[in-house]
C-alpha cells in the first residue's frame, strides 16, 4: 500500500474531515523542499512531523517551530498557517477531537520518540478506511497512547495582544537584523520605554531582549536546515561575526548550531532546550 500523498496542513484534497475514522495518517513529499499553507482550520486536530528540515506553524497568539525529529500539534478548530523549509518528506496525523481526551488542548511542539516515529510512518501506509477492529486499528490505539505521553518542547515564540507591541514584533520578524534600541522602538509605536518594557513582559512573559534571542534561534534553525552557512545566518541576523552568533546559540540551546542540528537528526530522544517563558530576563 503506497503512502497517501497529501499537502501538509491541507485537508481539502482528500476531505480529511469527512473520513469516518478517528485517526488518519498521511505522508507528503516535496521535490523542492519547501511548502506553505495559508491560514485555515479543520475539525480534526493535526500533528505535523518532519524527518529533516524545519516546519513552522503560526496562530494568532504565537509561532511554533519544529526542528527535525519533533512535531507540531494543532488542536481541533484552530486557525493556523504552516510552512516547511528544507523538508523533502513529512507526515501528518489527523485526529478526531474525541479520539483521546488526554491529548494537548493547545498548540505545542512535541518530541517524537523512535517508537512514535515508527508508528506514525507505518500508519501512513494504511488505507483511509482501515479496519478499526483489526491489527491496523490496534496500531492506531498504540500510536495515540504514545502521542499522549510525548514531551512538550519549548520552541515557541509568543506574540503580544497590544496592537502597538505587535508593530514591534512584526518589525522584528520582518527585519530580524534591526538593532534599534528600546527607546527608538518606543518612539516609533507611541509608548514610553518603561511602559513598552513592562507591558511586553506582562503580555508575553519575557523581555523584548529575550524574545529577540528566541526569534533568532528559530530563524537560525530554519535557515541552517535550508542549507545556509553559519556565517550567512550570522550576518542575516545582524551579528558582527559568526562566533558571536554561535555564542548566542550555544547559550540558548546548550551546543553550537551545527552539532545541535546533527544531534537532533541522529538522536530523536535528544531533549531540546528552549527559553523558559516564565523567566523575565533582561
Amino acid at each position: 500500500m503506497p503512502i497517501i500523498q497529501c499537502h501538509p496542513g491541507d485537508c481539502n484534497r482528500v476531505a480529511i474531515d469527512d473520513i469516518e475514522r478517528p485517526v488518519i495518517a498521511v505522508g507528503a513529499s516535496r521535490t523542492n523542499g519547501s511548502w506553505e499553507k495559508a491560514m485555515h482550520c479543520h475539525r480534526k486536530a493535526q500533528l505535523i512531523y518532519t524527518l529533516e528540515g524545519i516546519i513552522s506553524c503560526e496562530l494568532e497568539q504565537g509561532v511554533w517551530v519544529v526542528p527535525p525529529q519533533c512535531a507540531v500539534w494543532i488542536p481541533s478548530g484552530l486557525m493556523h498557517s504552516a510552512r516547511g523549509t528544507g523538508v523533502n518528506q513529512c507526515y501528518s496525523l489527523f485526529v478526531e477531537p474525541d479520539a483521546n481526551l488526554s491529548l494537548p488542548t493547545s498548540c505545542c511542539t512535541l518530541s517524537v520518540t523512535p517508537l512514535l516515529r515508527e508508528l506514525l510512518l507505518h500508519a501512513a501506509h494504511f488505507p483511509l478506511l482501515y479496519d478499526e477492529q483489526g491489527p491496523e486499528g490496534k496500531i492506531i490505539n498504540v500510536l495515540l497512547d504514545q502521542l499522549t505521553v510525548a514531551e512538550v518542547e519549548d520552541l515557541y515564540l509568543p506574540l503580544p495582544r497590544d496592537n502597538r507591541l505587535r508593530q514591534l514584533t512584526d518589525g522584528m520578524l520582518q527585519d530580524p537584523a534591526d538593532k534599534s534600541t528600546l527607546a527608538e522602538w518606543a518612539g516609533r509605536i507611541g509608548m514610553s520605554e518603561r511602559s513598552l518594557s513592562r507591558t511586553f513582559v506582562n503580555q508575553v512573559g519575557v523581555s523584548v531582549h529575550r524574545w529577540r534571542k528566541q526569534l533568532h534561534v528559530i530563524l537560525a534553525l530554519q535557515k541552517l536546515s535550508g542549507g545556509a552557512s553559519v556565517q550567512t545566518v550570522a550576518l542575516d541576523l545582524g551579528y558582527e561575526s559568526a562566533s558571536s552568533f554561535v555564542t548566542m546559540f550555544r547559550k540558548a540551546q546548550g551546543k553550537p548550531p551545527a552539532r545541535y542540528l546533527s544531534d537532533s537528526a541522529n538522536s530523536p530522544d535528544l531533549p531540546i532546550r528552549g527559553f523558559s517563558l516564565s523567566e523575565n530576563m533582561a
